[in-house]
């Protein structure tokens, strides 16, 4: 059973939902944070980097679709990455553009969180969220998350300052699935 809100339903993508990934990811202001839209190339990759992680973990950045259309606005979940050298589990989220101040990320995140600790009996969880991109840093503070460490990350051909915000399951309120 994957998360699932009153107005969300997260699943695993498929090859079908790769031209709304691609209007995504390919968005220069939507990923201003990764330096700009990515190419097909790359659109690509991170598409078949979920697939693997799907078939490794049992989870990975999920489809999110609205429960009232069916409609894919965006993709959440859970990946590891690293933090000054440590494996985390982290939530990442990304909306498209038109479905942005409506409050999609923030619970999709949540019920990411509540999913890591409910179902995969994680203890913390974690966002990385570079120092800039400020509407990432107010999801993952209405997620429960505080700055644990501030580190540097070379992500596509750039140095890029980074926060990781945490929050650790006794920290955490939960409520957010159905």
């Amino acid at each position: 059973m994957l998360p699932r809100t009153r107005r969300l339903i997260l699943r695993e993508m498929e090859i079908s939902d790769l031209p709304r990934l691609a209007s995504m990811l390919t968005d220069p202001v939507a990923m201003a944070a990764y330096e700009g839209g990515f190419p097909d190339d790359e659109v690509r990759q991170w598409f078949d980097r979920q697939q693997d992680n799907y078939r490794q973990y049992g989870y990975g950045l999920w489809a999110v679709d609205l429960v009232e259309t069916g409609q894919m606005i965006g993709q959440c979940g859970i990946t590891w990455q690293d933090v000054e050298s440590v494996r985390c589990p982290e939530i990442g989220y990304h909306i498209s553009r038109a479905f942005w101040h409506q409050g999609y990320a923030v619970e999709a995140a949540r019920a990411c969180r509540d999913y890591a600790f409910s179902y995969l009996g994680m203890n913390e969880i974690f966002a990385i969220v570079r120092d800039t991109n400020i509407a990432s840093m107010n999801v993952a503070i209405r997620t429960g998350m505080t700055i644990r460490s501030r580190f540097l990350k070379h992500y596509r051909g750039v140095d890029m300052m980074h926060y990781a915000f945490s929050v650790r399951k006794d920290e955490a309120t939960f409520g957010t699935l159905i």
